[in-house]
């Protein structure tokens, strides 16, 4: 089938927004701009480890780490605030409700990046954040807001069990650590942290 320039044209112009987008894949900050790569990494992830003090026997008082789903918003366009959709009858939940510190740690090595280059989920190279606070739930407002992030994300989250009280929450950060290349891990605070652009231009590594 023979298809006209200017039919080409007009299709041409309907995918250039879609090459652009493929073309940002992998696409990470340089790492001087710790900032944004803390964001960059936040916005990545779509699941996180969380670290609780446990409540639960054997485990009281020490620290027991879980895997939950995160989204802080769109691709490219997140907020930064890692939300969380909770139930409480889980574990970690039922911690936080008696100590709500956590911390939070995603990783590249969740994406295809560290894989496409080789690098081992635990080489300084395959950049990740630690995020540590408190664990609280979101008002009604921001309750819309964490919805439409989650959900986007996690359509399954729709048909979860009414019944197992699930709740929106989100984490109100205190400190962040980022490790994304040698010479060790390094500090943003969180104003630094929300006053980095949220767009994720297309830089490459400083080596």
């Amino acid at each position: 089938m023979k298809i006209s320039a200017v039919a080409f044209a007009r299709l041409l112009l309907l995918l250039l927004p879609l090459l652009a987008a493929a073309s940002r894949v992998g696409a990470i900050p340089p790492h001087a701009q710790v900032a944004r790569m803390a964001r960059y990494v936040v916005n990545s992830c779509d699941w996180c480890s969380m670290a609780t003090i446990s409540t639960h026997k054997p485990l009281v008082g020490l620290p027991f780490s879980n895997v939950f789903s995160v989204s802080d918003g769109p691709r490219q366009r997140g907020s930064g605030v890692p939300y969380l959709y909770l139930t409480p009858l889980e574990r970690s939940v039922q911690d936080i409700k008696i100590n709500p510190e956590a911390s939070l740690a995603m990783t590249l090595a969740e994406t295809d990046y560290c894989r496409k280059n080789g690098y081992d989920p635990q080489s300084p190279l395959c950049c990740r954040v630690m995020l540590s606070g408190t664990i609280v739930k979101v008002n009604e407002t921001e309750a819309k807001i964490a919805k439409k992030a989650l959900f986007e994300r996690h359509p399954v989250m729709a048909s979860w069990p009414s019944g197992h009280r699930w709740f929106f929450a989100k984490l109100n950060i205190t400190n962040i650590w980022v490790l994304d290349y040698y010479g060790g891990i390094k500090t943003v605070t969180p104003e630094e942290y929300y006053s980095a652009k949220p767009e994720y231009e297309r830089n490459s590594i400083d080596e």
